[in-house]
């Protein structure tokens, strides 16, 4: 199977969803003249033309309203965000607009429409550009959140992401578009809303998603070498959760840790951890822990990054304390 980058996977899954649907279309910062700022649309503009690969001005709110406006008129756009921290100027549309334009016109509009883009920490880019907003945007009724951790899963669930006929936020890391992985020829889609198991184990069951598998992956595997068999489970999406797929796991291993970038008031994690507390009870030998960022705003020095954000030593500290090591 051929090899390709994480930036190629979603150029791939935008490419043929174009060619394959003429109501799709791609808008956004720099995204056509430049090839995208991080080149995730490179090529695109010569392909498709200015009329579906469109350039837009430092513009969020606008571009994501008229995003909303061409959705709900039979279009399916495509609109990314340099990075998530700037949707924050387009929030009312994604929240107010397009999440709850089905429930609001009685059925009557449906927003099928993609926003894309970076999220979390890229190293030393400062506190407003560095934060998490999957539990943000996984918060309100309508959306469906995808956070993929490698190219084989971004392609298809990018291509799963377009065809879907509500607003899906896909939510990309800065740092993971030069990730290589294994991605296959044909055409294939994901489904939104189903866990993967990465890593079998019996011991402990590992919860990750985004980026983050390779903090949960790594910790894996130095708790192999201790005897410990870590079970990983890559959530994919963040709404709608697999909570079976966890539920399941814990069912076997009888202990959790989540490993989560964001910071720890009510988190991702955090909901896992309550659903299980609620649904697994019975099972859990140990209570869950949860790793995330610590309680401030990222900085831009490069040791308080390294002692702010979930790593392979704070996991292992978890699984540790878990069993009870």
């Amino acid at each position: 199977m051929r090899v390709i980058q994480f930036r190629e996977a979603l150029r791939e899954a935008m490419s043929e969803e174009m060619r394959r649907d003429k109501n799709v279309f791609l808008m956004g910062e720099e995204v056509a003249e430049y090839n995208g700022a991080y080149k995730v649309s490179q090529g695109m503009l010569d392909e498709f033309g200015p009329d579906r690969v469109i350039d837009t001005p430092i513009s969020e709110l606008g571009f994501a309203g008229l995003g909303v406006g061409a959705a709900m008129n039979g279009l399916r756009p495509i609109i990314e965000f340099m990075t998530f921290n700037f949707s924050l100027v387009a929030i009312d549309q994604i929240v107010n607009s397009a999440a709850k334009m089905l429930a609001m016109s009685g059925g009557a509009y449906n927003v099928p429409i993609v926003f894309r883009g970076a999220t979390g920490n890229a190293g030393q880019l400062g506190a407003t550009h560095s934060s998490n907003f999957e539990n943000w945007f996984a918060n309100t009724p309508g959306l469906k959140v995808v956070v993929p951790s490698n190219p084989y899963d971004a392609k298809g669930l990018l291509k799963a992401s377009i065809r879907d006929n509500d607003p899906v936020i896909y939510m990309e890391s800065e740092l993971m578009y030069g990730d290589k992985g294994e991605v296959p020829e044909g055409e294939y889609l994901l489904p939104i809303g189903v866990a993967d198991v990465k890593r079998k184990g019996k011991d402990v069951t590992i919860v990750s998603f985004g980026k983050m598998m390779k903090v949960a992956l790594e910790a894996a595997e130095e708790l192999a070498k201790d005897g410990v068999d870590a079970e990983v489970i890559d959530l994919r999406t963040v709404r709608p959760i697999d909570y079976a797929a966890v539920v399941e796991s814990v069912k076997k291993t009888n202990r959790c840790v989540v490993v989560e970038e964001a910071n720890p008031l009510a988190a991702i994690s955090s909901e896992i951890a309550y659903h299980l507390q609620r649904n697994a009870f019975d099972y859990l030998d140990a209570p869950v822990i949860r790793v995330n960022s610590m309680d401030i705003p990222l900085s831009y020095a490069p040791t308080y990054i390294e002692a702010t954000l979930p790593n392979v030593k704070r996991t292992l500290a978890a699984v540790k304390q878990v069993m009870y090591k």
